[in-house]
């Protein structure tokens, strides 16, 4: 298991003071814990007072900017933590686990959650691609952890400064937003968005298989109607998936299949049977011993243990 932590980065005055000014406005923008959406439509700040257990979710394509605190992501059993001195990207929607690992009453994690906007970031490519490929080390996965610049915390600073002024909203927040995704755009691993963001490529095409999953997680599917779908080679899209996201197309369905079989039972008060049926299980001993194998427990008693755990405002399955 790899911890893509790396707390080697020097702070500097203007960084310091935006850390400061943004962690006092959070506090006041989150009067208690939970997910807080904000007046910007792909803003939301999240407020959590203590460690939590282990929690699974499915997160869409997000940018995690971690104000105080820590949190460790998990995808396939590889782990990334973040706190003020790096961000999180996520740019694929994947099944990962999320734990806070530093919070407390005095000193409660605090994160901007940001949407990120593929078509956004394609229309930066085109606009303003430097023509050279950005530095990386081959590795292509979906989700990681680079360190904050001064200039990105300044503009989450700004964004979060506009909740103040309702007003300058529509003229402003528009701009940010673009600022911020070139910001990570440009950052040190921001080659793992370019070929997710752009117009074509085999990329592309892994976005449109897992849109696919995910309005169709239910149905039986094969690996060779995917590849068909999106005109890859099964062998091609089998490899690629698994590049981006650390697990095949058919485990992603499984997974997404037990997500929601989660939520239903977390959220709507199905039982086991039911819950697995509708996400298309014939065999409840089947949908058991899966739901075991993912997360840790047989559903009865892992869904207590999450009601049990989860307090305030908090979910213990939604993106947090």
């Amino acid at each position: 298991m790899t911890d893509h932590s790396v707390l080697d980065l020097e702070t500097g005055p203007s960084e310091c003071l935006h850390q400061s000014e943004l962690t006092r406005r959070a506090l006041r923008l989150t009067p208690e814990d939970g997910i807080f959406r904000s007046a910007i439509a792909p803003l939301s700040l999240i407020r959590v007072s203590k460690t939590t257990p282990p929690m699974p979710c499915v997160t869409e394509p997000s940018l995690f900017v971690a104000i105080q605190g820590r949190k460790r992501m998990e995808l396939a059993s590889q782990a990334f933590i973040y706190d003020p001195f790096h961000y999180l990207v996520v740019s694929l929607a994947l099944p990962v686990t999320g734990q806070v690992i530093e919070a407390s009453p005095q000193a409660p994690y605090l994160c901007a959650r940001l949407d990120i906007d593929l078509a956004m970031l394609g229309e930066l490519l085109l606009e303003y691609d430097p023509g050279e490929p950005l530095n990386g080390n081959g590795e292509r996965r979906g989700l990681y952890v680079a360190r904050m610049s001064d200039s990105l915390i300044d503009a989450v600073l700004r964004l979060v400064r506009l909740l103040d002024t309702p007003h300058d909203i529509p003229a402003l927040a528009p701009l940010i937003l673009r600022e911020i995704h070139y910001r990570v755009l440009c950052g040190e691993l921001g080659h793992r968005l370019r070929d997710l963001a752009g117009i074509n490529g085999q990329g592309k095409s892994i976005v449109e298989v897992i849109q696919l999953l995910k309005s169709r997680y239910a149905e039986p599917l094969r690996i060779e109607d995917l590849a068909a779908a999106v005109h890859m080679s099964p062998s091609t899209l089998h490899h690629r998936f698994k590049d981006l996201a650390s697990m095949s197309p058919l485990q992603f369905q499984k997974q997404l299949r037990l997500h929601e079989a989660r939520r239903l039972m977390l959220s709507e008060g199905l039982n086991a049977a039911t819950a697995s049926h509708r996400v298309g299980y014939n065999s409840p001993s089947q949908f058991s011993r899966e739901y075991r194998r993912l997360f840790g427990a047989p559903p009865y008693q892992e869904i207590a243990q999450q009601r049990e755990a989860t307090t305030g405002n908090t979910p213990a399955s939604l993106e947090w």
